[in-house]
């Protein structure tokens, strides 16, 4: 079958969905984006934008769309050849913390609302977000002044399903080995954003350095124009520990880094996957986890007592340990590895596509209910 793809955010973890999907799926998808700036904009203007540029939606059997655009308009302005429409949640307004000193916008979880509802078939990558989401649509339509529509969540839920994002990775085993004789490495290869909370990081990075526990530090993730100012101090003050600072533009590079890991460590207050502790930890770092969000779901539960904390104080004592007693947790290296292994796309996308494939067939049935109806 044919697919339209539209992604009116393609960069990061959006890029990474859009071309794994395309990719490896059995059926043809085409791929129609925008740059990845302006969210705001994007949510407000992408419908009007790729209604100028889809061509005839009738060569379609499907549509998938992501949660930054107003799907509703889009869905407004198609017309009577629209077919049915997949929206895949990588994030949503709702749960998406403040950035501080910047106000919040109501309006754009009222976006993601409309877009949920307006679709044929919803599709969250955890069921931490899912859930967190539809409590939030019940919130929302509580503190309506009048005439709730209190179906609205229960309709959005009827039509939703979790699946969770393929992950690209490589080799495991590429000839790249954790070097003997030297310190631990900690690799930090998150977004360098504050709904990572890098700051909180450094933090306990700074209480490990203070008891004389030796490590390195990797300070990997996406590229950003500007260094935030807890990346800036944490460069004088680790100067002895980091061996990598910034982007690496090669993926093999970037790869080579996580074989090379001990640990990685998250200290984030947004996060509805986790794609890049996946990665790491399916390359052989350890995860210590904040015992929240989406990581309890993620992370296999035989091994939550040692790599999930609570609190700066917990994150502190299991990161010593880690650093002190490494050669104790080998087997659990391992294990954790091997669990990583269901969310490769090899594995993850034949749920994607037996999805769009119930998306066609449902839509189809519903077509000739509809004219039947008519008759």
């Amino acid at each position: 079958m044919k697919f339209l793809f539209l992604e009116s955010y393609f960069g990061g973890s959006h890029r990474d969905f859009a071309l794994g999907l395309t990719r490896n799926s059995s059926h043809e998808i085409e791929l129609v984006t925008l740059p990845d700036q302006y969210w705001r904009w994007r949510m407000r203007g992408a419908a009007m934008l790729f209604h100028e540029m889809a061509g005839n939606l009738s060569q379609y059997d499907g549509i998938i769309a992501t949660d930054m655009m107003n799907l509703s308009d889009f869905m407004a302005m198609a017309g009577p050849d629209l077919p049915p429409v997949l929206v895949y949640f990588h994030e949503n307004q709702f749960g998406y913390p403040a950035n501080p000193g910047v106000p919040m916008e109501g309006h754009y979880g009222f976006i993601n609302m409309t877009t949920a509802l307006s679709a044929d078939q919803v599709v969250f990558n955890s069921k931490f977000q899912m859930e967190k989401f539809l409590t939030e649509v019940d919130r929302l339509i509580s503190t309506m002044p009048d005439l709730n529509p209190s179906w609205v969540g229960r309709t959005i839920r009827s039509k939703s399903e979790v699946i969770y994002p393929g992950c690209r990775f490589p080799a495991v085993d590429s000839g790249i080995r954790k070097q003997e004789g030297l310190a631990p490495l900690i690799v930090w290869n998150h977004r360098w954003e504050y709904d990572k909370q890098p700051d909180h990081f450094f933090r306990a990075l700074g209480k490990i350095k203070e008891r004389g526990i030796p490590f390195r530090l990797a300070l990997l993730g996406e590229g950003v124009s500007k260094v935030p100012k807890a990346f800036l101090a944490a460069r004088d003050v680790f100067r002895e520990e980091i061996v990598v600072f910034g982007y690496v533009s090669s993926r093999e590079e970037y790869y080579d880094w996580l074989r090379q890991g001990d640990i990685v460590v998250s200290t984030a207050i947004q996060e509805n996957f986790g794609i890049s502790v996946v990665e790491a930890v399916r390359m052989g770092c350890i995860p210590l986890l904040p015992d929240r969000l989406a990581y309890p779901e993620v992370m296999p539960g035989e091994h939550h007592g040692r790599i999930l904390y609570r609190g700066m104080e917990d994150l502190v004592e299991k990161l010593a340990d880690l650093l002190l007693n490494g050669d104790r947790y080998e087997g659990v290296a391992s294990s954790l590895s091997r669990a990583m292994e269901p969310y490769s796309w090899d594995r993850a996308v034949d749920q994607y596509d037996r999805k769009l494939e119930r998306l066609v067939a449902d839509g189809r049935t519903a077509m000739a209910a509809k004219v039947l109806n008519e008759d």
